[in-house]
């Protein structure tokens, strides 16, 4: 078991309101989230491309099998926390490996913008307005 655990790689995605944790395992491609495929999980084929963009963009599509389970949300927020979640476990996959600056995953990923957390969240609604920036209509009379 001890064996198996050393060649796990593990990375905490978040995105909007969903919380995403990652595990990557030396295997053929396979994809998992919340124990279904990922084709039977998400709805649209817009939304896998976009989660398995940081593993064609480091070409290792074909060397893991991406287990995720994620909470909270929508589909495109889990997504999101996927995707980072990829991309951390990714980085310390790169970190135990020979380093090799000229081919390292930090670069790619990092100038795709994939390594940074995408913070954007809904505003809250305020007191007065329908919601959070829409005023009521002004009616002169």
């Amino acid at each position: 078991m001890a064996k198996e655990k050393k060649n796990t790689y593990t990375g905490t995605g978040h995105r909007k309101t969903s919380v995403a944790r990652v595990t990557l395992t030396p295997g053929t491609g396979k994809v998992t989230v919340n124990g279904k495929d990922v084709r039977e999980y998400l709805p649209f084929e817009v939304l896998v491309m976009d989660l398995m963009q940081p593993l064609e963009m480091t070409n290792t599509a074909e060397m893991f099998d991406v287990d995720a389970k994620v909470k909270g949300g929508g589909f495109q927020g889990q997504t999101g926390a996927i995707r980072l979640g990829i991309t951390r476990a990714l980085l310390q996959y790169d970190s135990t490996t020979p380093a090799d600056s000229e081919n390292s995953y930090r670069k790619v990923l990092k100038s795709a913008g994939m390594i940074t957390r995408d913070s954007r969240k809904k505003e809250r609604k305020k007191p007065g307005l329908k919601k959070a920036r829409r005023a009521p209509q002004f009616s002169k009379r």
